[in-house]
């Protein structure tokens, strides 16, 4: 069945907001690379928002920065009104695991535990228990891989675990890097229609990605190069 994100409420209030982000990075010979470039934006409950641009336009680092693994050099990013940035790694995470669910390039499953102790550690992260670890699998098609390593599943599997992942402890805010960029049509198909399921339920999506499909099914899209928006 196709899950459609539903039209966010114009008169709330932004549960993710970014002002005027800047990000450089000095190189050996230290020249000074700027990766943000006042990046602005404002993502409301029930949202999915794609961001997409060429690779090397910023929008890793846009990601990191909006989850509280980077910090800016300048601008700030508040996520329910709480601010994100220019706070210690330790109150960055703590708001982080509250507030945000995070899904990498790199993956969020750590090869040691099965798939079902990877949402139960992350759960336990969150201190949120309002969804069973069970249930939380079920939701992306995975009730039957619980007990299997990360090892054992195919990259449609994977990708809908590191989802799972994410989305253990309920967060107001899934931000996702290309989760999409490592599987066939139809695991992107299941993907997309997960994250909109999740919009439906007020959560807010930001995802960035180079697929035209996934971008397609988006409520807004942003367009980044050179570290700057270019389009809305």
């Amino acid at each position: 069945m196709e899950v459609a994100g539903r039209s966010a409420d114009p008169n709330a209030r932004p549960v993710l907001e970014a002002v005027d982000l800047y990000r450089f990075y000095h190189a050996a010979d230290d020249d000074e690379t700027l990766a943000l470039r006042g990046v602005s934006l404002a993502i409301l409950p029930g949202e999915v928002v794609a961001v997409v641009g060429p690779s090397g336009s910023g929008k890793s680092t846009l990601l990191a920065c909006l989850c509280g693994l980077d910090d800016p050099d300048g601008g700030a990013v508040r996520v329910g009104g709480e601010r994100m940035s220019r706070r210690p790694e330790s109150e960055r995470a703590d708001l982080r695991a509250r507030s945000i669910g995070v899904v990498m390039q790199s993956g969020n499953l750590l090869e040691h535990l099965s798939v079902l102790e990877n949402v139960e550690l992350a759960q336990a992260l969150t201190r949120d228990r309002s969804r069973s670890p069970r249930d939380v699998l079920a939701s992306v098609g995975l009730a039957g891989r619980a007990a299997s390593a990360p090892s054992r599943l195919s990259g449609g599997e994977a990708a809908r675990a590191g989802l799972a992942v994410a989305l253990a402890g309920a967060p107001s805010v899934l931000l996702a890097d290309e989760p999409t960029g490592e599987v066939d049509a139809a695991n992107e198909h299941a993907i997309t229609q997960l994250l909109l399921a999740e919009a439906a339920r007020g959560t807010a999506v930001l995802v960035v990605t180079h697929s035209d499909r996934l971008a397609a099914a988006a409520t807004r899209i942003i367009r980044l190069l050179d570290g700057a928006i270019i389009d809305e």
